[in-house]
């Protein structure tokens, strides 16, 4: 299956500092690719130059064959990217609805009148995340009432209604209890087998061997090595994460 996403040669360089250099993958439909690295080791940089917020000194990006490089993020959430960052930027004091629509929000006419569509949007917010296995016992209930794993599920949610082909998730579970990490991580599979790409950037090494199809270990700006789960270890993508050899 061709891949629906192609990284090739990204590199960003910071005045004299090169933070990132010579990075490429690909991710195919259905695939989890795990950006694993310690604190400093470019994975945060790599996806801010996939989504459009740096450009890259040299490289490009490309989604189904189009070239991205050079757009702005709204162009490269257009072409079906969504990234959920570990802020997820939610509004804590709105329902699901309203912030699965967030910026894009749902109006009836009323009299000729433009109001808010809110049954609309709760209705969709219910629908999309119950394809997700995730039941949300109130959905006027603001999210702040919410657990983190719900919060996850809810930026989860958005990106798959609104068609995204690839979600690139930034440290999902951060901060959340064991119970959470597990719901996070069945979430991720279950938009495997919807077809979406993902690319899941951790230090985390249960999640990187509960989620990945394939490991992608950034050691000091460069990839210090590839490997797929069931080829590795532990150590090595610890040794890998220190060390910065193939």
């Amino acid at each position: 299956m061709s891949a629906i996403l192609k990284i090739d040669g990204l590199k960003k360089r910071f005045g004299g500092n090169v933070a990132v250099e010579n990075v490429s993958f690909e991710v195919h439909p259905g695939e989890c690719v795990v950006l694993a690295g310690d604190n400093g080791a470019g994975k945060s940089t790599v996806i801010k130059m996939i989504s459009g917020v740096f450009q890259p000194t040299e490289g490009k990006v490309y989604k189904d064959g189009e070239l991205l490089t050079g757009k702005a993020p709204e162009a490269v959430r257009a072409a079906g990217i969504e990234t959920i960052y570990q802020d997820l930027a939610l509004a804590d004091n709105l329902d699901p609805g309203l912030n699965l629509y967030l910026g894009r929000e749902a109006t009836r006419r009323i009299f000729g009148l433009p109001f808010l569509d809110r049954k609309k949007m709760r209705d969709d917010a219910v629908e999309v995340m119950r394809s997700l296995g995730i039941v949300v016992p109130d959905p006027a209930a603001p999210v702040r009432d919410m657990s983190g794993g719900q919060r996850q599920a809810i930026a989860i949610a958005r990106a798959i209604h609104w068609q995204a082909g690839i979600v690139i998730m930034d440290e999902p579970t951060a901060a959340l209890g064991v119970p959470e990490q597990r719901e996070v991580m069945a979430l991720i599979e279950r938009m495997k087998k919807k077809g979406v790409g993902i690319i899941l950037i951790s230090h985390n090494l249960p999640d990187i061997f509960a989620a990945a199809d394939r490991i992608i270990v950034l050691a000091r700006g460069v990839v210090a090595g590839e490997r797929r789960p069931d080829e590795t270890n532990d150590e090595e993508i610890v040794r890998m994460m220190m060390g910065a050899t193939l």
